[in-house]
C-alpha cells in the first residue's frame, strides 16, 4: 500500500502535501493538478551563472525514511526554461530536481539539478520539444543517494537519468517530497501534475 496516493483530482488533496512558495494560481480538477508559475521562479545555487534563486513553487510532504515518488507531468511550456517535475529538498543549500526544460525552436532538455553546499549542477539529455510535454518522473531515496527516473508518457520504459547523493541528508531523516514548477523567465507556463504516488522502499 502506498503511503501517499494522490490522484491530484480533487476537491480535497491529501493534508500532508503543504506548498513551499505557491503559485499564483493552482487547482486540482478532473485531469489532475494545474499549476500556473509566477515569472522569474526559479530553483539555482550559484555554479556558472552566479545567480541564486530560491522562489520556485514545490507542493511536497514530510517524508522519511528510504521511498519511492512518481508523478505524471503533462506541460504546456511557453518561454524558455519553463519547467515541471519532482523535487527533493532538505534547505535551500540542498536539494534535488527533475523535470523537462522547455527550449523554444529546438530539443528540450531532460535532466536533473542536485545542489549541495549551496552549488547547483545540471545534467541534462536532449528530447524532442513534444516528447517533452508528457513524462513520468520517478526518484528512489536509499539512504542519502537517489536514482532519477524518467519514462515517456504514461506507459513508457523506465530509463535511469542520474544516480546522486544528497550530502546533507541524515540518511533517513525527513525531507521534502513532492512537485515542483517554475518559470526562470516570463510567466504564462501552466503544467498539468496526474497523480502523485509515494511508496515506502
Amino acid at each position: 500500500m502506498a503511503w501517499l496516493e494522490e490522484t491530484l483530482a480533487g476537491p480535497t488533496l491529501d493534508v500532508r502535501l503543504r506548498w513551499h512558495n505557491p503559485p499564483p494560481d493552482w487547482s486540482p480538477g478532473r485531469d489532475g493538478l494545474v499549476v500556473r508559475t509566477a515569472a522569474a521562479t526559479d530553483f539555482w545555487q550559484g555554479t556558472h551563472y552566479g545567480f541564486r534563486v530560491d522562489n520556485g513553487h514545490l507542493f511536497a510532504a514530510g517524508v522519511a525514511g528510504d521511498f519511492v515518488m512518481e508523478t505524471l507531468v503533462r506541460a504546456a511550456p511557453v518561454n524558455q526554461y519553463d519547467q515541471a517535475g519532482l523535487m527533493v529538498r532538505l534547505s535551500e543549500r540542498c536539494w534535488l530536481k527533475t523535470s523537462v526544460e522547455f527550449e523554444p525552436g529546438e530539443p528540450s532538455r531532460l535532466g536533473s539539478v542536485v545542489t549541495n553546499g549551496g552549488w547547483s549542477d545540471w545534467a541534462t539529455q536532449d528530447i524532442d520539444a513534444e516528447a517533452g510535454r508528457e513524462v513520468t518522473f520517478r526518484v528512489t531515496r536509499k539512504g542519502a543517494d537517489y536514482t532519477v527516473e524518467a519514462a515517456a508518457g504514461p506507459e513508457g520504459a523506465w530509463s535511469q537519468i542520474r544516480l546522486a547523493r544528497l550530502h546533507d541528508d541524515g540518511a533517513g531523516g525527513e525531507v521534502l517530497a513532492g512537485l515542483y514548477a517554475c518559470s526562470p523567465k516570463e510567466a504564462g507556463f501552466a503544467a498539468t501534475f496526474k497523480r502523485l504516488r509515494i511508496d515506502r522502499a
